[in-house]
């Protein structure tokens, strides 16, 4: 009851899974992955064991192929079952039972498997194809949404929308470098499910991630003046209590010596 993208970066640095269906909470079922071992997707009527499953053949060394042979081959209920693969080099698997209900199926090519069912047709998962081969150069966060989006707006789910969620793995790539989650969104219960996502993936840009060189203003001391004086109306003694307040931390430097540009707009806004 469900179409999604599982994917790898073409740099082999990132693994991911993209999914939206008219099901409550859909990512708490449907996707896992591992940074440097790969990532699934299971749907249809899920065995979300498979997502354990499949992570650990894929850390045994087993291709996403194999590793899906082995989750179909021990599943007594495998006709209901549908899941996409993508390994830690990019080999990729997508398997649909014959039970799974129609429109139901799914491709896979080079670093990515995509797959659904309950869908309106199979244009679903055509333009989220295309989507993902016209969008190469691009974070794989937003490549997996742009080929969720382009699956939405093609008929998706037939039955309606309710719920998407993005997850993204990638090593050191998690708050403070403490794990290897840089993506991990879920819509849970929504009109819009996969707009909402979009949404969520540009805050988790502005708050999750660092800056980058081009994003950095430094810090003159009419700047310093300037922020100073726009923190204190704010009601924050200095510049590092409002971004603490804010949760900025990833968005201005420690020492105080920049500041990033969309953070200094915000601060200017507000």
């Amino acid at each position: 009851m469900t179409f999604s993208i599982v994917a790898r970066s073409d740099d082999g640095e990132s693994w991911g899974v993209a999914v939206a269906s008219k099901f409550l909470a859909v990512g708490s079922a449907v996707p896992a992955a591992v940074a440097r071992v790969g990532a699934i997707a299971t749907q249809a009527e899920a065995n979300v064991a498979w997502k354990f499953l499949a992570l650990a053949h894929l850390d045994d060394g087993a291709t996403a192929e194999v590793a899906m042979t082995r989750l179909v081959e021990e599943d007594d209920k495998r006709e209901h079952r549908q899941a996409g693969i993508v390994d830690s080099e990019g080999g990729s698997a997508t398997y649909t039972g014959r039970e799974c209900f129609d429109w139901a199926g799914g491709v896979s090519g080079p670093g990515y498997a995509i797959q659904g069912n309950i869908l309106t047709g199979p244009e679903v998962v055509e333009a989220m194809e295309l989507s993902w081969q016209g969008s190469a150069g691009q974070p794989l966060e937003r490549r997996l949404l742009d080929a969720l989006r382009a699956g939405d707006e093609a008929g998706g789910d037939k039955r309606g929308r309710q719920a998407a969620a993005l997850l993204v793995v990638r090593e050191d790539a998690g708050y403070g470098a403490g794990d290897d989650v840089a993506v991990d969104l879920r819509v849970d219960d929504h009109q819009a499910p996969v707009e909402e996502l979009a949404r969520l993936l540009d805050l988790n840009d502005l708050y999750l991630t660092a800056s980058t060189e081009d994003e950095k203003v430094a810090m003159t001391p009419e700047l310093e003046e300037e922020v100073a004086r726009l923190v204190q109306q704010q009601g924050h003694p200095d510049l590092r209590s409002w971004v603490g307040s804010e949760n900025y931390e990833m968005r201005v430097a420690d020492d105080g010596s920049w500041i990033d540009r969309r953070v200094l707009a915000i601060l200017r806004d507000s």
